[in-house]
């Protein structure tokens, strides 16, 4: 190979180019002088030169001094071609990099951003207390009674996604309270609490970020005390679900970040009434908190006809504060319709009210429904009670699928936070081996739910076979209240003598139970995984089966919020309400369903 010139030897040539010609039949050794290797003409001969074209071996053929690098084997109009690919390559690893970059900023926040840019509404609907076997229940009671076919699915059925689990922190069997407090800021808490953690502390939930880090509107729809469990644990923060007193002074905006919710329809009034006025107040404190509402800026309704004449395109009608009983809605099997609204009803409302209030806006609402008197039906063993409210909700359901359907960036999350009653669609009666059915006709004709019944019952005194307690249980409690023309002398009787709520409603479920072949496992909550539903925007996303927390961690993924933002806010508000609730007087006198849990501090 011929030896590499120096690059004192380069210095010295003068011409354009010069060849230096070696004793090779391999070829010849060809320096470009510097002043001239930029020369478009000197690149042109010296490209086309016969020389390069004629070597039969190039590998000692030619060596090109560029600066300070040596090019060997090469015309200069392939190192002109190399310099420009210099710029192609970089220009290419330039945009890998940006891409890159790109990519990681998608995933981390970039993806924030865009839902944070992107109007969307979300809706989660809780069916309290309503298990797998409730829903079968209820699927049959339909598809028999109404003789549709055999392949009939209901508005839930059609839409089912998956199943959640539902344990809370301190126990395996969760409660209401922790149930949505998990809904609603994405992690386990005790039984009991109402959106604080194990140490006690609030946690910011999806609906206070909702309102502050996107400007949504917001609402809560119940058919129990709007300060109940569930209701609660979105807009409020307290150590025990029984402190409803302070929960209403969250629901108004008494706390640090003001008013978060901007519609709420429900019952409950009764905690917003000052105790100066016993027969509608269950307050502790003489606090006028429906005076405090309107004074905050709130309208607000107590009747149907007030709810009939809302104006829901009315830009000043929020926030809004709707109650239509002093404590829970009726069941819906007792609801008088000319005094409240039904669940379906009031959504359909809200979701006028509220989409009409964001139409003009860059962003939607997020909105609350419960199914709430299916868990407390439940609780009661009541099985036609339980059967008419979850068809109430299916009723709402509907609602929301079709208000989907005609504004597709919505997204409607439809699960339990827990099941209630260790519910079965089948009971075994008798010592030997049991029939497979149950049936569904008997529920058909109960017009009243044990709530209602035993609450007439009980005002009345303790009769005989031959008094008129005796008489009006045996000609009306059992054959037109609930459906029931064979009661035995034995079953009247035990009725009309009872004295005590539960024993009462006991004996009542029973007589109902038993001839449905329905079975209950007890009056509380079960462990069961309950099931998911969804429809609409990204609602595959949550098929399969999920920790309940993870149903909140969707609302935060898919509005891109911050709880922990929100969490550091709120960090020092009050938790304890100042006048501690007395569980003989303060659940005794406002539930005449089944006893509530007792979490006192």
């Amino acid at each position: 190979m011929s030896p590499r010139l120096s690059e004192k030897q380069m210095a010295q040539v003068t011409g354009p180019y010069s060849a230096i010609a070696r004793d090779s039949s391999e070829g010849a050794h060809v320096h470009f002088s510097d002043n001239h290797r930029d020369s478009s003409a000197s690149a042109a001969d010296i490209e086309d030169n016969d020389l390069f074209d004629n070597s039969g071996h190039l590998a000692d053929a030619l060596e090109v001094a560029d600066g300070d690098t040596l090019y060997y084997g090469m015309s200069l109009g392939t190192r002109r071609r190399l310099q420009k690919g210099r710029g192609f390559w970089a220009t290419v690893v330039f945009l890998v990099l940006v891409s890159v970059t790109g990519i990681f900023w998608l995933y981390f926040d970039g993806i924030n951003w865009m839902r944070q840019s992107k109007k969307r509404n979300v809706i989660i609907m809780i069916s309290d207390g309503f298990g797998p076997a409730s829903e079968t229940m209820a699927r049959n009671f339909v598809q028999q009674i109404n003789q549709l076919p055999v392949g009939y699915q209901s508005p839930l059925d059609e839409i089912l996604v998956g199943s959640s689990r539902t344990r809370s922190s301190d126990s395996l069997v969760t409660d209401s309270a922790a149930g949505a407090t998990a809904f609603s800021c994405t992690l386990k808490t005790y039984n009991g609490a109402i959106s604080v953690t194990d140490d006690k502390t609030p946690c910011g939930t999806v609906m206070e970020a909702a309102k502050l880090q996107r400007g949504m509107a917001t609402g809560l729809v119940v058919t129990s005390r709007i300060t109940h469990a569930t209701p609660a644990a979105f807009s409020a923060h307290a150590l025990s679900r029984n402190m409803e007193d302070l929960i209403a002074e969250y629901q108004i905006g008494n706390y640090t970040l003001g008013p978060v919710v901007d519609l709420m329809f429900g019952g409950g009034q009764c905690h917003f009434i000052p105790n100066t006025n016993p027969d509608s107040s269950c307050r502790l404190d003489d606090r006028d908190l429906w005076s405090d509402a309107k004074a905050a800026g709130f309208n607000t309704l107590s009747s149907r006809k007030e709810f009939d004449s809302l104006d829901t395109g009315d830009a000043k009608l929020l926030p809004l504060l709707g109650t239509f009983a002093p404590s829970h809605m009726d069941y819906e099997i007792d609801r008088d319709p000319k005094v409240q609204p039904s669940l379906a009803e009031m959504t359909d409302k809200a979701l006028q009210i509220l989409s009409s209030a964001t139409k003009k806006k860059s962003a939607g609402f997020f909105l609350m429904v419960e199914g709430s008197r299916i868990d407390m039906a439940a609780h009661t063993n009541d099985p036609a009670a339980h059967l008419r409210d979850i068809v109430a909700y299916w009723d709402a359901v509907s609602v929301v699928r079709k208000f989907i359907d005609e504004n597709p960036d919505t997204v409607l999350i439809s699960v339990s936070d827990h099941e209630t009653g260790g519910f079965s669609v089948a009971k075994q009666l008798t010592p030997e081996y049991p029939d497979y059915l149950w049936k569904p006709e008997v529920l058909k004709p109960v017009r009243h739910s044990i709530e209602y019944i035993s609450f007439e019952l009980l005002g009345q005194p303790a009769g005989d076979s031959q008094g008129s307690k005796y008489k009006f249980v045996r000609d009306t409690v059992f054959p037109d209240w609930m459906g029931i023309k064979d009661a035995s002398h034995e079953e009247i009787m035990a009725v009309t003598s009872e004295t005590d709520s539960v024993r009462l409603r006991q004996l009542l479920s029973n007589a109902i139970s038993n001839r449905a072949q329905i079975g209950w496992a007890t009056h509380g909550h079960s462990a069961v995984d309950v099931n998911l539903y969804a429809y609409g925007k990204d609602a595959d996303l949550l098929r399969g089966n999920h920790e309940n927390t993870e149903i909140g961690q969707f609302i935060v993924d898919a509005l891109g919020l911050d709880l922990q933002a929100v969490t550091a806010k709120i960090r020092g508000e009050r938790v304890v309400q100042h006048n501690m609730p007395i569980k003989a007087e303060w659940l005794g006198r406002r539930d005449v369903d089944a006893p509530e849990h007792d979490h006192f501090v």
